[in-house]
């Protein structure tokens, strides 16, 4: 379980892609590194990851084809950064609000606007995922916890939401660095989803005695 409130970019030492499995390295701070062991989890990019091999500052991790099948993990390259977050520890501060590292998916970013002090990206997603998504929600974008801005569903086949993003997120994610057509990584809230899922169940559950009494 995570918070949501990402700790850094890190740099990619190196990748290795053999079939089905990406294995990659990531140089963390000392901070970070304090207390990690193998098998401990850590968030990648938003993307829940088993730390394999710890030398020093410099830790492995492994992504089967399932991870890369769903997240952006499938590009990373040595030389790039990643998004870092160690996993909540009781006692710790819950800054965002609980993330798994279970990523649903990618969104794409759609328009970026940076002008007046204001930094504002839209990012397309299945329109299926709308119900999730609401105004003043919870989401996570690349394992950051974020409030969503505006919701668009005027596409008859996908869907958006704006983001309105602060110069500390900007600091300390990649978020700031990303272009028009890049992918991210989305998480919709646990909460939403099960609230909404359980509506939806118990609406539909009386529509069908309703139908069936009359």
């Amino acid at each position: 379980m995570y918070t949501g409130i990402t700790r850094g970019t890190f740099p990619i030492a190196d990748v290795k892609r053999t079939p089905g499995l990406l294995t990659y390295r990531v140089v963390l701070s000392p901070e970070l590194v304090e207390g990690l062991e193998p098998g401990a989890s850590v968030s990648i990019d938003g993307v829940c990851q088993t730390v394999v091999k710890l030398e020093d500052q410099t830790v492995t991790f492994d992504a089967i084809q399932e991870t890369l099948d769903r997240t952006t993990l499938s590009e990373l390259a040595a030389g790039g950064r990643v998004s870092v977050e160690r996993s909540y520890r009781i006692g710790d501060e819950l800054g965002g609000h609980e993330v798994s590292g279970h990523v649903h998916g990618t969104g794409t970013i759609t328009e970026v606007r940076d002008e007046d002090g204001r930094y504002e990206m839209r990012i397309g997603i299945p329109k299926t995922w709308l119900r999730y998504v609401l105004e003043k929600g919870f989401i996570a974008v690349d394992g950051s916890s974020l409030t969503v801005g505006k919701v668009d569903a005027s596409q008859p086949k996908q869907g958006a939401f704006w983001l309105h993003l602060i110069p500390e997120t900007l600091r300390l994610t990649r978020l700031g660095n990303k272009r028009v057509g890049d992918r991210v990584n989305i998480e919709l809230d646990a909460r939403t989803v099960a609230i909404v899922d359980t509506v939806e169940r118990v609406l539909a559950a009386k529509g069908h005695v309703a139908s069936s009494d009359s």
